[in-house]
């Protein structure tokens, strides 16, 4: 895959994202794209991997695009950057007692501060995000959404 067929397909990820959900992550767009497969993510989230770079399916320089295009997509589609705290899933109490120990993810082999923080970031697309918040709240109070005129005939 070139580099334009790429960014198309890293922008219509973020686009999909934004619109089921209202946030856009860089993993998740990862996933999409194929670079990143559900098992190696998951092994990763539980620390069996030591940084998500290392089973990604593409280079450094694919990677660095990817991230590269979402910033730009972000930016012309007004969606504000969120940092997001990515800590190991699975970690046991010690001795069944206390608070679980929160132990941080690492993205990137090198471990860089920004690489880190720009894998960390996900977009938020605010408009989406409060009409969804609307969306769910009227199916909590049992009210259709836009209901259909049911019968579709004549009222006689």
């Amino acid at each position: 895959m070139n580099n334009r067929e790429l960014a198309g397909k890293v922008h219509s990820a973020v686009y999909l994202q934004c619109r089921s959900r209202g946030f856009a992550a860089p993993v998740d767009v990862l996933m999409e794209v194929g670079y990143l497969s559900k098992q190696d993510y998951e092994n990763w989230r539980y620390g069996r991997v030591d940084y998500l770079e290392r089973v990604c399916k593409a280079n450094l320089s694919k990677l660095s695009l990817v991230m590269r295009e979402m910033r730009s997509y972000a930016a012309k589609a007004g969606l504000k950057p969120s940092f997001c705290y990515y800590k190991q899933w699975g970690t046991k109490k010690k001795n069944g007692q206390g608070r679980k120990p929160v132990i941080p993810l690492r993205f990137s082999k090198s471990g860089d501060p920004e690489i880190e923080r720009q894998y960390a970031t996900h977009f938020v697309d605010v408009k989406r995000t409060s009409q969804l918040k609307t969306e769910n709240a009227a199916k909590l109070a049992g009210q259709p959404e836009a209901a259909p005129d049911e019968g579709g005939g004549s009222n006689s």
